[in-house]
């Protein structure tokens, strides 16, 4: 192979479905120097996620990942049933022996062809019920409001935040503790924010059950595309992928999803979004 070098993403991958797995087996760098963006939901199981990062690491210059829900969760007939950041942990250190890059790591720096450089960061902030449904003002009435809907992620039985007190304490604690790191380490350079979450709530408003938005980001990092320089921002996640625009910023949903949803899409399952050289198709 050979070409112009190219940053893509990807993310949602959701392995459990066997025809998801085939598409894992399909992806290829379209070049040599390609490096990919994996922005979470690789699959619920330790040896899911470990047999999909050692293929892909395998085939492109670079694998970058970034923890979605999926992952964190313990479920009861995992082999690896370490829970909250001992299970995220766990992760990184799988991710290490594969060469891949997780948000615990030395930011890469992508050198464009075009001679500049930008920080590549993945990000593992998660959610603090702070997009809630309209008429709740507080985590436990957007709470009780979903259960009367029976709209509930299944975070609340599987994905467990020790040793915090909730999901929302975890999230509190890695956005500050990001937000230091970033400051300290960006030195004035643009970046490309990898998240599995959006980090503003505007791509949350198309959701079919807007109660669901609560499990999907945090107001703490409303601002992160504008006070960290991003070139673009890519998430995953609500399985609606998509470009759109914020504050002139690309946001990049990149999810496959379940096959019942990627069944009903006119482009094909797998394809690899290019992030950067930005496309020049993708309008505002």
């Amino acid at each position: 192979m050979s070409g112009s070098r190219r940053l893509v993403a990807i993310s949602d991958l959701h392995i459990g479905y066997a025809e998801n797995r085939e598409i894992v087996e399909g992806l290829r760098p379209a070049g040599d120097g390609d490096w990919l963006l994996v922005a979470g939901d690789i699959g619920e199981y330790v040896r899911d996620v470990e047999w999909t990062l050692t293929r892909l690491a395998s085939r492109f210059a670079k694998v970058i990942w970034t923890p979605g829900n999926h992952e964190l969760w313990t479920p009861r007939d995992d082999t690896v049933q370490l829970r909250g950041e001992a299970r995220y942990q766990h992760l990184v250190a799988l991710c290490r022996r594969l060469g891949v890059v997780t948000p615990e790591d030395p930011y890469p720096v992508w050198e464009g062809e075009d001679g500049t450089s930008t920080l590549v960061v993945p990000l593992f902030l998660g959610y603090d019920y702070t997009w809630r449904p309209a008429g709740t003002h507080t985590k436990e009435q957007a709470l009780a409001y979903a259960h009367e809907t029976g709209v509930v992620c299944t975070d609340e039985f599987l994905l467990h935040p020790d040793p915090y007190p909730g999901r929302d304490d975890w999230c509190r604690a890695r956005v500050a503790l990001t937000a230091r790191r970033l400051d300290a380490e960006r030195e004035g350079r643009p970046t490309v924010l990898v998240n599995h979450y959006p980090l503003v709530r505007e791509p949350t408003r198309v959701l079919h059950y807007p109660e669901f938005a609560q499990w999907c980001g945090t107001e703490l990092t409303a601002d992160w595309h504008l006070r960290y320089e991003a070139a673009a921002m890519v998430y995953g996640h609500l399985h609606i992928p998509r470009t759109t625009w914020h504050d002139g910023v690309r946001f990049e949903e990149v999810s496959v999803g379940y096959p019942r949803e990627w069944r009903r899409r006119t482009t094909p399952p797998g394809t690899l979004r290019s992030i950067l050289p930005a496309p020049a198709n993708r309008g505002r």
